[in-house]
């Protein structure tokens, strides 16, 4: 599987509607990085992870995730000897008690969810970290009783800031400095205690300008009488950072030494999330959990497209048991399209583990690889056309494809000249039954039909069309294909008869009309001499005229005049092609471009042809040597 088969059937578009059910980034990332599993065994107990966290939401109110969060910042700062943050700490403690409750709540559903439960027994519970970052971090700050010392230097820093508000009331209230102060309130200025003082009076007050105002009309100044109380706050404020670091270290270290434990914490909890959410998303679908088979057996009841709003049509389908490969026709816009990429999605969603709308009965088979080349893979970039692209997206396809493979072409073989492109659908097709693939593909040629038809391990289906609305069923029926319904529909808009009739002779048999009509019941009768006269008028094109090729609007040289069939043969772009005169327009004349008795010969043959044929015809040695030479290398 490539992230081509994913982008094409939209798998991220479904993972993302599971991810709005996860509690946490944890889970999120897991379902980003799910891919479809190719192993039986593996999706089998995905799924039944599925039903058994379905039971355990249906029989509980509340599934205690709580506390789940993205440690993984964390938990790298402290591998690599980081001293964390109280944030981080409690962060660390909330997560601790979800996996304890998580744990018992999971050990109380084992009777119906056995494989669910047992997950739960490698949780390691940290009761004593949590009870030790509870005691010493208080509203995300280290709290004063985590240690004695710490709370000593707390109670000297508030005595000191005490003092130091005291002498600081004094000043401000003392009539003496009353005309010097701007303010009167205690501020702070670089973590020390200061008094907004006029400018003009600074050289007044005895102490240390800390600050200016920005307009330079107050100054602010830590009064001598409280400079060596505040150096005392200084220092202790210092005494009281490092007793937080000595703790914040502690609660590190007890952490570190359950990280490994702790890291298998965060993956189960993140596995519980993701598998929580995928059961909440088939909870709100009405999912179920289908049967799987290793053996290309698919059988859809009513299943939906999960991206499908309204009353979307459910789709009925089998393949794998009495053919491989099944064959869809229809009208465009019917839903072949989304019928293909209903199968694929769905078998895609089964192999990650999710469940799906679909009735119960449904099966799937578990692949080891899913391919697709539906949409137009056209690249600008590499200048390939939308059939090369398709050719070039199938070509890898075969390559990497088995016996374990579904495989789904949307129009396999379109976008070229149909009978060649019917050829080579069925024989793509028959080479992927060979190599052992379920194949299902959409086409409009009938010859693909017959060939189905005709093929034991082939079958038609086809997309039901109301012939009294015009409008598609969208429903697919297996065992009947279904025409585009082109002739029905141009009969119902009103096409001649005639027209319809000669149309279903060139459908049988293509023996084409190719009578002329006289020219003179082609022009218009138009009795005023004035008016310019409307005939067909075919320019004579002759070999070595430059023309115009309207569908291409670039320029090629006539190698050929018109034939029977009024088609002109071009050399363009190195190759010669067959134009109709209708698509042509002449640009020069021969006769305006090369001399007279000039060798036309020339415009379409290469150098080294022209002068290999003039050796030849002159009879030189040394070239009938050179070919000898070369007849004998080829004998080898």
């Amino acid at each position: 599987m490539n992230s081509n088969t994913f982008e094409r059937l939209q798998l991220n578009e479904v993972k993302e509607l599971i991810q709005i059910h996860c509690v946490s980034s944890l889970g999120k990332n897991l379902i980003d990085k799910l891919t479809p599993s190719g192993n039986i065994g593996v999706v089998r107990r995905k799924l039944a992870e599925n039903k058994e966290a379905r039971k355990i939401i249906e029989n509980s109110n509340h599934i205690p995730l709580e506390g789940l969060f993205n440690a993984g910042s964390t938990i790298d700062k402290i591998e690599k000897g980081m001293i964390i943050e109280p944030i981080e700490l409690v962060n660390i403690e909330d997560f601790l008690r979800g996996c304890r409750k998580m744990k018992a709540f999971m050990l109380e559903k084992e009777f119906y969810s056995p494989t669910l439960s047992s997950y739960a027994l490698n949780i390691t519970e940290c009761k004593s970290i949590e009870d030790e970052i509870n005691y010493c971090i208080k509203s995300n700050k280290v709290d004063s009783n985590a240690s004695k010392e710490l709370k000593k230097v707390r109670r000297n820093i508030e005595i000191t800031e005490g003092k130091i508000k005291d002498r600081l009331n004094k000043f401000i209230t003392s009539t003496v400095n009353k005309k010097y102060i701007q303010e009167f309130i205690i501020s702070k200025r670089n973590d020390r205690y200061v008094i907004p003082i006029k400018s003009s009076y600074k050289n007044e007050v005895n102490g240390t300008i800390l600050d200016t105002s920005s307009k330079g009309n107050t100054v602010f100044i830590e009064p001598i009488s409280v400079s060596n109380l505040s150096t005392e706050l200084t220092m202790l404020k210092a005494d009281e950072t490092i007793e937080e670091y000595k703790i914040l270290s502690y609660l590190t270290e007890l952490i570190f030494e359950k990280i490994s434990q702790i890291k298998l914490n965060i993956e189960i909890l993140s596995e519980y999330d993701m598998v929580f959410a995928k059961a909440k998303y088939s909870q709100k679908i009405k999912g179920i959990t289908p049967k799987i088979n290793n053996n290309g057996y698919i059988k859809i009841i009513k299943g939906k497209h999960p991206l499908l709003t309204g009353d979307a049509v459910p789709l009925d389908f089998e393949i794998g048991k009495n053919y491989r490969s099944l064959i869809i026709t229809g009208p465009n816009a019917g839903g072949k399209t989304v019928t293909l990429k209903t199968v694929g999605l769905l078998t895609l969603m089964v192999q990650c583990g999710f469940d799906i709308s679909a009735k119960e009965g449904s099966e799937f088979s578990v692949f080891e690889k899913v391919f697709v080349d539906i949409g137009d893979n056209q690249s600008i970039e590499n200048a390939l056309s939308t059939f090369s692209s398709h050719i070039k997206n199938i070509a890898e396809i075969m390559s990497l494809s088995n016996n374990s493979t579904l495989v789904l072409f949307d129009e396999i073989g379109s976008g070229t000249e149909p009978n060649e492109g019917a050829g080579l659908a069925i024989s793509l097709l028959e080479e992927f039954y060979k190599m052992g693939c379920i194949t299902i593909a959409s086409t409009h040629y009938g010859e693909i039909k017959k060939f189905a038809t005709l093929h034991p391990e082939f079958e038609n289906a086809g997309m039901m069309f109301d012939k009294e609305t015009l409008e598609p069923l969208y429903k697919l029926t297996i065992g009947k294909s279904e025409d585009s319904n082109a002739l029905f529909i141009s009969k119902k808009m009103g096409i001649k008869n005639r027209v319809l009739d000669r149309a279903k002779e060139y459908v049988i048999d293509r023996n084409y009309n190719l009578d002329l009509v006289k020219r003179s019941k082609l022009q218009s009768n138009i009795e005023d001499k004035n008016s310019s006269e409307v005939i067909l008028n075919y320019t004579d094109y002759n070999v070595g005229d430059k023309v115009k090729l309207l569908d291409e609007d670039d320029f090629g040289i006539v190698y050929k005049p018109m034939d029977k069939f009024n088609n002109v043969e071009v050399l363009f772009n190195d190759n010669f092609i067959s134009v109709n005169i209708k698509r042509l327009q002449l640009s020069i004349k021969a006769s305006e471009l090369y001399p007279e008795g000039y060798d036309l010969d020339v415009l379409f043959t290469s150098f080294k042809e022209r002068k290999l044929e003039k050796d030849i015809q002159r009879g030189s040695k040394k070239t009938l040597k050179k070919i000898q030479k070369e007849i004998k290398e080829n004998r080898k």
